[in-house]
């Protein structure tokens, strides 16, 4: 016998079972009541089942990206969203779905783009600028980790940035919520370049894995990218593959540091670069690290 299958109804209130017991915050009420209050002005970029556009509402003139997903994976970027709550975390201010299907999230817009578009214009990262990025970086994965929330894609292009340098996280497509219990925290669909070496083989680098040392080793490689100017991994300009990403954060040394670096800046790296996840620093404990009290203003 066929089985019809029916057209999924999307409730904008996204309510969750009783049983759920992780904290939630509702989602601030949409800016626009229909696609058609919205201004499209640019294509922000494209990635994990979607494109990001530079939007305008058309009554107050305000601008905001408008993620249009395709995919059941905005289901779960949504429901994070609406848990969180934190200046260092991107805002959603509405959810609609589209005639065609495709669901329309109403974002923060943050007029400098990514890490990764500050990157590929060539800025060079200070130290005292990587502390003011790590800080912030931090402060959102403390918040997100103490929500039992593992973001699993921490990278240059999923970090958002203004004109002010202000940093939030962005992208939760592929995070998982650990409310309920470990089981399934492995699987994994992120970028292989950033993932940690237990992600690769538990047995030999999980020790006493809980899936948050991963986002700490993720941010490592992410501020040592900025601070090179290409991944740390690779030679500039060469071309990743799976097998190569493997051999190299699995069984190659960790990546070097250039002379001239400060002793706080290299200590830091290795409390995030340790391979046995176990022995990671965790969120909380890198804002207490002494890199962190290097004074962006002195610049």
């Amino acid at each position: 016998m066929a089985v019809v299958r029916q057209r999924r109804q999307l409730n904008l209130q996204l309510s969750l079972p009783e049983s759920d017991r992780c904290p939630r915050f509702p989602l601030p009420l949409p800016p626009a009541a229909a696609p058609s209050d919205l201004d499209r002005l640019q294509v922000l970029g494209h990635g994990n089942g979607g494109t990001v556009y530079k939007v305008r509402h058309k009554r107050t003139d305000k601008i905001f990206a408008l993620k249009v997903v395709h995919g059941d994976q905005v289901f779960r970027e949504m429901e994070i969203l609406r848990r969180t709550d934190s200046p260092f975390v991107v805002q959603c201010h509405g959810v609609f779905e589209k005639p065609s299907g495709d669901i329309a999230m109403v974002m923060e817009y943050m007029d400098a783009g990514t890490l990764d578009t500050l990157l590929q214009k060539k800025w060079t990262f200070s130290e005292q600028k990587l502390a003011h990025i790590a800080a912030q970086i931090l402060k959102g994965l403390s918040y997100l980790h103490a929500h039992k929330i593992i973001h699993r894609d921490i990278k240059p292009s999923n970090l958002l940035v203004n004109s002010h340098m202000q940093v939030k996280i962005s992208d939760f497509g592929v995070s998982k919520i650990m409310c309920r219990s470990l089981d399934a925290c492995n699987s994994y669909v992120g970028t292989c370049a950033y993932m940690s070496p237990e992600r690769f083989d538990p047995e030999t680098y999980g020790g006493n894995y809980n899936g948050y040392a991963g986002d700490i080793w993720s941010l490592g490689l992410t501020l040592l990218e900025l601070y090179l100017g290409h991944f740390p991994f690779l030679q500039p300009g060469q071309r990743p593959d799976w097998a190569t990403l493997m051999c190299a954060i699995c069984f190659g040394d960790p990546p070097s540091l250039p002379d001239g670096v400060s002793e706080e800046f290299r200590s830091f790296i290795e409390c995030c670069l340790q391979k046995e996840s176990s022995k990671r620093w965790t969120a909380s404990q890198l804002l207490n690290h002494p890199f962190l009290g290097k004074d962006l203003r002195s610049e």
